[in-house]
């Protein structure tokens, strides 16, 4: 089963081994209010993290031989809830994101959207699992034997395989920037995993990026209050960035039958 490497639950470092758990490094995050509503955890620990990284192995086979590739929507506002929207709707190709199993994935099925990205954490490093890569098409990773993380490969290869609009996750504020200024609107951008970024990458979202995520994010918070176009979400919301970025969250809102939200009535602790 390889070697899987995620930033997970408080942003820490969790190292998979064959199967197993085999390192957990401190949190940054202490308290998260989406793992508290749907976990019930108080707090984040090493003790609290093995046990829900043990429980995704265990009940859906993240980063193991027997995973589960589709499921269905886990949050409202979700970054896989919303691609898998925005191609439903037609408003998108195909989706770039990278999952366990695969690495940099290109998808047009939501319900594999859902199934790899809805319930996992940051994919930092990842090996191959077959009933993934049976699942995604060998065709579609940049290569099924490596299985690297590679998110403007990603792109890259989308566009070379014909299709013309992309949605895709950036991890990082510079592949927000490269995409939006080689693709233009071609591609909408999801930000994701902005836990501990600084002001100047959290402004850089909201300049590059469709929607962004809050995370534990104090900066992107700050910058959302005089950026962010909607926000959905009261604990840890996902905030509009530009038209699209509203619209698709507005469409969201409407299959819920929910309106925006204009105030946090929860936070991570600590924000950082």
């Amino acid at each position: 089963m390889g070697r899987h490497v995620m930033e997970a639950l408080g942003k820490s470092r969790v190292v998979m081994e064959d199967g197993k758990v085999v390192e957990i490094s401190e949190p940054v995050v202490r308290y998260c209010p989406l793992f508290k509503k749907h976990r019930g955890i108080e707090e984040l620990n090493e003790s609290t993290i093995r046990e829900n990284m043990e429980f995704r192995m265990g009940s859906f086979g993240m980063c193991c031989e027997n995973r589960e590739v589709r499921m269905d929507y886990f949050l409202s506002f979700g970054i896989s809830e919303l691609m898998s929207l925005a191609l439903t709707k037609g408003m998108m190709d195909a989706v770039v994101m990278a999952a366990d199993g695969c690495g940099t994935c290109i998808l047009t099925d939501p319900g594999i959207i859902q199934g790899l990205g809805g319930r996992i954490s940051a994919i930092i490093e990842t090996s191959p699992i077959d009933a993934v890569l049976d699942a995604v098409g060998r065709e579609n990773v940049i290569d099924p034997v490596t299985v690297p993380i590679d998110t403007r490969a990603g792109v890259e290869k989308a566009f070379s395989m014909g299709y013309k609009r992309l949605a895709v996750t950036v991890a990082f504020a510079d592949d927000a920037e490269y995409l939006r200024k080689r693709y233009g609107d071609s591609v909408s951008i999801y930000a994701v995993h902005t836990t501990g970024i600084s002001e100047d990458d959290a402004r850089r979202y909201f300049e590059y990026a469709d929607v962004v995520t809050a995370c534990a994010s104090k900066w992107v918070r700050e910058v959302a209050k005089e950026k962010a176009t909607i926000q959905a979400g009261r604990k840890v919301p996902v905030y509009g960035a530009s038209d699209f970025g509203e619209r698709i969250i507005r469409l969201k809102l409407e299959e819920l039958g929910k309106g925006p939200d204009t105030v946090l009535d929860e936070d991570p602790e600590p924000l950082v």
